[in-house]
C-alpha cells in the first residue's frame, strides 16, 4: 500500500495530513516530528502561554479518525530515495513531504548558559514563563516579531525589561525607517526601555556585554535575532538555496521525484511577484497544504499566494498583507501620534502591501485591494475618514 511520510509535525505538517485525509487518500500515512508533542499552535507561546494562561496549545485532532502513524520525539537525520533516516532508525516511504520548518539562531555560546533563553518551542515558553517574575529584570535581544511579543508579556507582567536591537529601529529588517520609527514610542509607554544601535559583544550568565562597554545585569536574557530553516539533515538530497531553505516548483515539488516541501522551510517562484520567496508565517502553513496535496495526488495547482502575517505588540493589533519593494511609494493613513493608523505601499497606482496597526476594518477591506491589483486613488486612500472599499479609481 502506498505510503506517505511527513516530516515536520508542526502546522504545515498537520494540515497536510488533514488535507490528504480530506482529498480522499486512503493509504498509510506517516507524521514524524522531532518534539515529543503532538502538534500545536506557536503563536500563543510569546502570548497566553508567557502570560500563564494556558499551558497548552496543541490542536484539536481526531488521530484515531485520521489514521496516522504518528512517530513523536523522533529526529530526522538524514534523506534516502525511499528512506528518512532518523535519530531512532530508517522510515520508509513512497511519498514525501518535507515540513520541518525553522529553528532559531542563537548567539555564540548562549546555548546552555544558564538564564538565556530562546522562544520556538513550547518548552522554551514554559521555561521562560518561569523568569518573567515581578522585579525580574529581563533583557531581550533583538527587537523584530519575538522581541516585541516577548517584551510585551514581560512588562505586563511587571519585569523591568530591556530590548537591545542592533539597527536604529525595530523591525528595521522588514520595514522602511517611517514604519520603525512609529513603532519607537510604544515601548516607553510600555515601560519598556528600547536600545538601538546597540551590538551585543557577549554573554554571560546574568548580564549582556554591549560592544560599547555597557553592561547590562539580567535575571533573564531572551535571544530573538531570527530564525533559519531547518533542513540541514537533507544534505545534497534535494535542491537547497545559499540559505538553506529547500528549492520548489510552483507546484511545492521539490527535485527529488516524488519529495515536496511546505511551510517555513521552502522556497517557491511566484509568478505573481516575479521571484522566488519564502513566507515564514502561520497563514502560508494553513493554506499551502492543501495545494501541495491536490498535486500529490495527481493534481495541477499552482501555489503563488499574497502573504499575510500579524503580531500583537503593546496592545496593538499588527497586521500586514501584500509584499512591497524597496522602490515602492509609502503613503501614510493616520497620524504617528493616532492609536490607529496604516500604511500602503504602491507600485504606480496599484496598492502592493497594507500594513494596518489597530485597524482590522482597513486591513480586511485593503487586502481585497491589495489581491487583486485594483488601481487605487492614492489621496483618498491617505485620508483615514475614507473606507479602503471606496478609493479605488
Amino acid at each position: 500500500m502506498d505510503n506517505v511520510l511527513v516530516v515536520g509535525a508542526g502546522m504545515a505538517g498537520l494540515q497536510t495530513v488533514v488535507a490528504l485525509r480530506d482529498q480522499g487518500y486512503a493509504g498509510r500515512v506517516t507524521l514524524l516530528g522531532a518534539e515529543p508533542h503532538p502538534p500545536y499552535d506557536r503563536p500563543p507561546l510569546s502570548k497566553e502561554v508567557l502570560a500563564g494562561k494556558t499551558d497548552d496549545t496543541s490542536f484539536e485532532a481526531d488521530w484515531d479518525a485520521l489514521g496516522v502513524r504518528c512517530l513523536f520525539g523522533r529526529t530526522a537525520t538524514g534523506l534516502r530515495a525511499g528512506v528518512v533516516d532518523t535519530d531512532a532508525g530508517p522510515v520508509d516511504y513512497d511519498r514525501l513531504v518535507i515540513a520541518t520548518g525553522s529553528r532559531v539562531v542563537n548567539l555564540p555560546g548562549a546555548a546552555g548558559m544558564p538564564g538565556v533563553h530562546v522562544l520556538r518551542t513550547i518548552d522554551d515558553a514554559r521555561a521562560l514563563r518561569t523568569a518573567l517574575v515581578p522585579g525580574a529584570h529581563v533583557v531581550i535581544v533583538g527587537a523584530g516579531w519575538v522581541g516585541a511579543e516577548v517584551a510585551t508579556t514581560a512588562a505586563a507582567a511587571g519585569c523591568r525589561t530591556t530590548v537591545v536591537e542592533a539597527l536604529h529601529t525595530p523591525l528595521a529588517g522588514p520595514f522602511p525607517d517611517a514604519i520603525g520609527e512609529r513603532f519607537v514610542p510604544w515601548y516607553a509607554e510600555a515601560g519598556v526601555e528600547l536600545l538601538v544601535n546597540a551590538r551585543v559583544d557577549r554573554l554571560e550568565a546574568g548580564a549582556v556585554h554591549l560592544t560599547d562597554g555597557r553592561r547590562l545585569p539580567a535575571d533573564a536574557i531572551v535571544v530573538g535575532i531570527g530564525v533559519r530553516p531547518d533542513t540541514e539533515w537533507l544534505a545534497d538530497a534535494v535542491a537547497r538555496n545559499a540559505r538553506g531553505f529547500v528549492e520548489v516548483d510552483d507546484h511545492l515539488a521539490t527535485s527529488l521525484p516524488g519529495v515536496y516541501a511546505v511551510g517555513d522551510c521552502v522556497d517557491f517562484p511566484s509568478a505573481r511577484y516575479g521571484t522566488r520567496m519564502n513566507v515564514e508565517h502561520w497563514d502560508n502553513a494553513l493554506q499551502a497544504p492543501r495545494v501541495l496535496v491536490t498535486n500529490l495526488l495527481g493534481g495541477d495547482l499552482a501555489y503563488d499566494p499574497v502573504p499575510y502575517f500579524w503580531s500583537d505588540q503593546f496592545g496593538r493589533m499588527v497586521q500586514y498583507v501584500g509584499r512591497h519593494a524597496a522602490t515602492d511609494e509609502l503613503v501614510f493613513r493616520g497620524s504617528a501620534e493616532e492609536a490607529k493608523w496604516t500604511a500602503g505601499w504602491f507600485a504606480g497606482d496599484r496598492l502592493v502591501a497594507l500594513l494596518a496597526v489597530a485597524r482590522p476594518r482597513d486591513l480586511a477591506q485593503g487586502r481585497k485591494l491589495v489581491q487583486l491589483g485594483t488601481p487605487v486613488d492614492r489621496a483618498r486612500f491617505a485620508d483615514p475618514e475614507n473606507a479602503l472599499k471606496s478609493v479605488a479609481l
